[in-house]
């Protein structure tokens, strides 16, 4: 696990040490020094703490003017033993909402399991964005089922095209814009 970063091709759109909105602002980073772990594996240095000994993010690109953030995790998501879903609102996710993001992109390709324990912060924050939107992208399909069997679906959307896109391919505009147009049709607020 420590030989996978989180996306570097956008850093000369953006870095979340440079941004003055971000909770990971002036943070400094170790190219060799590896800390942090999921379990006994470490993981590299990029990755950014949210308060979780299973869950870490990189918050990829936000953009304060059409109101969005990307974010990749890694590791395990476990609401049950660690409250991640707290630390996540409480620690990252407000702080962006308060600089005006209401949509979120989520992507969870790295997420190698989840344990569901209430449904109380993502139905705050589904609140929070009520004119946006937070899209899940390539999360693992186990994943993606715990969240569905826990109707989190009904807070985060996923599935269908979500599932398989190529984002990388694509500059922080372009996806965000792909992914407008198709939680768009999806919520039947436009295209």
């Amino acid at each position: 696990m420590h030989s996978i970063e989180p996306y570097f091709n956008w850093r000369h759109f953006y870095t979340a040490e440079e941004d003055e909105n971000s909770p990971f602002y002036q943070r400094e980073y170790s190219e060799f020094y590896f800390t942090n772990s999921v379990y006994d594996y470490y993981i590299h240095p990029q990755w950014d703490e949210i308060g979780s000994n299973t869950l870490y993010i990189k918050i990829l690109f936000a953009d304060y003017d059409q109101d969005y953030a990307i974010i990749e995790f890694i590791g395990e998501w476990n609401d049950c033993i660690s409250n991640d879903i707290m630390y996540l609102k409480r620690d990252v996710i407000d702080i962006l909402i308060e600089s005006g993001i209401n949509k979120f992109i989520l992507i969870g390709e790295n997420v190698l399991n989840f344990h569901h324990d209430g449904e109380d912060y993502y139905e705050e924050w589904f609140q929070d964005v009520e004119d946006g939107w937070i899209a899940c992208v390539n999360f693992q399909p186990h994943v993606l089922q715990e969240f569905k069997d826990h109707n989190l679906d009904y807070y985060m959307n996923m599935g269908g095209e979500l599932d398989t896109l190529n984002w990388r391919t694509a500059e922080p505009l372009d996806f965000f814009q792909k992914i407008d147009k198709i939680m768009s049709r999806r919520l039947g607020t436009g295209i």
